[in-house]
């Protein structure tokens, strides 16, 4: 598996601060989102999944992946040389060009595509002035994407989307601090999801950007928490070491965590339930073969919405009520 997917998630649980957070809504939301959106097939994979069931995904991408061996040199990260990343580059010139296709065609397709940073540094210690340096790589590389890899087609509108309709970002490692959060809110961010809670909670408005928080659901026989994240069950069930899982065990335990969860939900308080994921097929795709069947069974349900974070946001638009927010359970 790639470097991308080696973080060292804490178990912390990420403090949402208090102001404004959304009401409980009558709807059922399930936000489903893929860090890092590197592997082609797998951006075909979850396109098909959502024809099949209607969802809607958001996919926070890692820029690097729009810069081939003979490009990378174009992003230079905080404190590093220029042309270094933690999670590579795409593989050629050719890769770089079926992955903005696939951009492309999801956005069009209702899909959200968000910001994942490039290339997945730590950026808890990160100033300001770093995490704006940082911001600007990402616009600027996937904004001159084509021009840059000399790829022909660039889509019209192209340029206007990366610099006006990419507004949600969740930090690599999971990694916050006050610094991101001043730069996002400088930047016109709408809304952070690198938050972890316990169990599902609701958004809260910080001041300007919306803050999304992946819960840690009950899991396995003993029912020990974990963050709903493939990586986080990955660890889990085979301490991050690569098994075939020919009897499915690890993929009847994701989904049954991921069904629980939700029907917990669905048949009480209704908040959304949020599940992250990567375009890496951990322990022989065990868990995307789980979200698969999980989407499969929930999506199509009355009274749910399988929808990515800006969609939510826009359709629960003016539902804020103030001095509400949960601290999970």
């Amino acid at each position: 598996m790639s470097v991308a997917c080696r973080v060292l998630f804490a178990g912390s649980l990420a403090a949402l601060q208090a102001g404004s957070a959304l009401a409980a809504p009558q709807t059922q939301y399930v936000l489903i989102s893929f860090d890092g959106a590197h592997d082609v097939a797998q951006w075909e994979r979850s396109r098909a999944l959502a024809v099949k069931t209607g969802a809607k995904f958001t996919y926070f991408l890692s820029c690097v992946y729009l810069l081939s061996p003979a490009t990378k040199s174009e992003y230079r990260a905080p404190g590093h040389a220029a042309g270094r990343s933690n999670v590579g580059f795409a593989v050629s010139k050719e890769d770089v060009a079926a992955r903005l296709g696939e951009i492309w065609k999801a956005r069009a397709e209702g899909h959200e595509i968000a910001n994942h940073a490039c290339g997945h540094f730590d950026g808890a210690k990160w100033s300001k002035a770093d995490w704006q340096t940082e911001f600007d790589e990402f616009t600027s590389i996937v904004r001159d994407a084509w021009a840059t890899n000399g790829i022909e087609g660039e889509p019209a509108g192209w340029k206007a989307f990366v610099e006006t309709g990419i507004t949600g970002f969740r930090a690599p490692y999971l990694a916050t601090a006050d610094a991101l959060y001043e730069a996002l809110s400088e930047n016109g961010f709408a809304y952070d999801a690198s938050g972890v809670s316990r169990g599902p909670v609701m958004p809260v408005q910080g001041e300007d950007v919306m803050r999304f928080a992946l819960p840690q659901i009950p899991e396995g026989p003993s029912e020990r928490r974990v963050i709903a994240m493939d990586y986080n069950l990955f660890v889990r069930h085979s301490g991050g070491i690569e098994s075939t899982d020919t009897d499915q065990a690890y993929e009847n335990r994701a989904y049954d965590a991921f069904l629980d969860a939700f029907r917990k939900q669905y048949r009480g308080e209704r908040i959304p339930l949020q599940i992250g994921f990567h375009f890496s097929l951990m322990n022989g795709g065990a868990y995307w073969r789980a979200l698969e069947r999980f989407a499969e069974e929930v999506c199509v349900k009355p009274g749910v919405m399988c929808m990515s974070y800006r969609g939510y946001m826009d359709r629960t638009a003016g539902e804020r009520i103030p001095d509400t927010a949960s601290t999970g359970g």
